[in-house]
């Protein structure tokens, strides 16, 4: 229930403790699960005082229970174990604080880790954080290089040596975390976070030695697993060896089987690099030498050709024929005039001798009228009609008499 106050009736602390004494009372008992990271066990006293932690979340709570109840799994459960515990949670009024009275403690065995970090993989494949086409292709020479991993460790080691001797001049910023305990979540994935936030990181890569199923359920978290996800930069997983497998592989960019593995994938070697390329350059020079020797060869056998050796052979060998067409259509054409020439004379003089000029200088006249008819009947002229007469050289005029 809902408390009515006010600044002018306001509920004393002590008030304010009990009231939330009794909610806290009415909640009953509950499994829960976490890490144990503090625990306390005086010589002869009855209660023994634990520290349990969400590594997750980065909340702990106080547990107390009675030395029996821990004697049950104090043989198994030591700090750093993860446990579920059946407890009440009480809050202590005088000094306003929660805790939880464990009834039963129970160790969470590497059975049931696997089993609920199926569970959990199944769950996010489901979401497609761990698709193929989600995969980013790594940078072929990072500028720099991200590193996570634990503070002067071998897979520090591992890392920056293996790169720097395969390629000298690269450079790495390095994140020194926790990578086992109930820190390491909340430290790997702010490290992450503020590598990815940094603009000049080309690759990140999260290292780790080998360990038990327990040490390595740090990069099997949730929380590091969707954080790995919203990355912009591709991110290496280079956690233990060939056999661990933590869910951080399946989201990464790339899986390593080891941090000496991530130096080689992410680092081209520089030798090799040199390799690579004299014989890219032989390949080429040999692809050209080949080209311009197979050019040669065409050329040579295109000079020897006949119509490259003597060129003017063929315009000469047509010039003859040429000359030799010109003249036969000069004949030709000079036949045909002259045939020509002959046919015109015998008909000019054809025309001539028919010709009415011919006659007039026989000495024949041709007698026109007034209108030029010319007269062929007498019957067309009359007495004292004017006349013209026309012979040979001209014309006169005449006049018809009696």
């Amino acid at each position: 229930m809902a408390v009515n106050t006010s600044p002018e009736t306001p509920l004393p602390v002590g008030e304010v403790s009990r009231l939330i004494g009794g909610w806290i009372d009415r909640l009953g008992a509950v499994w829960v699960e976490g890490q144990i990271t503090q625990l306390s066990r005086r010589p002869g006293a009855g209660v023994v005082f634990l520290t349990l932690r969400d590594p997750s979340y980065d909340v702990s709570v106080s547990v107390t229970c009675y030395r029996q109840v821990f004697d049950a799994v104090a043989d198994v459960v030591g700090e750093g174990a993860r446990v579920v515990v059946l407890a009440k949670p009480e809050w202590y009024a005088p000094r306003g604080q929660l805790s939880l009275r464990a009834a039963e403690i129970r160790p969470v065995g590497v059975g049931e880790l696997l089993a609920r970090l199926e569970r959990l993989k199944k769950a996010l494949a489901a979401e497609g954080l761990f698709a193929p086409e989600r995969k980013r292709p790594l940078p072929f020479l990072p500028q720099l290089i991200g590193l996570v991993c634990g503070r002067a460790s071998a897979a520090e080691r591992d890392v920056l040596e293996n790169a720097r001797r395969r390629w000298p001049a690269v450079r790495f910023e390095v994140r020194n975390v926790a990578v086992q305990g109930v820190h390491a979540v909340p430290q790997v994935v702010q490290a992450v976070k503020e590598l990815d936030a940094a603009g000049e990181v080309d690759v990140i890569i999260v290292a780790r030695g080998g360990g038990s199923v327990e040490d390595l359920l740090p990069f099997s978290d949730e929380q590091l697993v969707r954080a790995v996800a919203q990355c912009r930069t591709p991110v290496v997983s280079a956690i233990g060896h060939e056999p661990d497998n933590p869910l951080l592989d399946h989201v990464a960019d790339l899986r390593a089987s080891t941090p000496t593995d991530a130096a080689k994938k992410v680092v081209p070697d520089v030798g090799e690099e040199h390799e690579r390329v004299r014989m890219l350059r032989d390949r080429a020079r040999r692809c050209v030498g080949a080209l311009v020797e197979r050019e040669q060869r065409g050329l040579a056998h295109a000079l020897a050709r006949p119509s490259m050796e003597d060129p003017h052979r063929m315009v000469d060998e047509r010039a003859d024929h040429v000359a030799s067409l010109l003249e036969r259509g000069r004949r030709t054409l000079g036949h045909l005039l002259d045939r020509a020439d002959s046919e015109l004379t015998h008909t000019r003089a054809r025309v001539v001798a028919l010709s009415p000029a011919a006659t007039l200088k026989r000495g024949y006249a041709v007698l026109q009228k007034a209108d030029g008819h010319v007269v062929r009947d007498p019957e067309e002229v009359a007495r004292g009609e004017a006349l013209r007469a026309r012979v040979a050289d001209g014309e006169f005029p005449v006049k018809v008499g009696e």
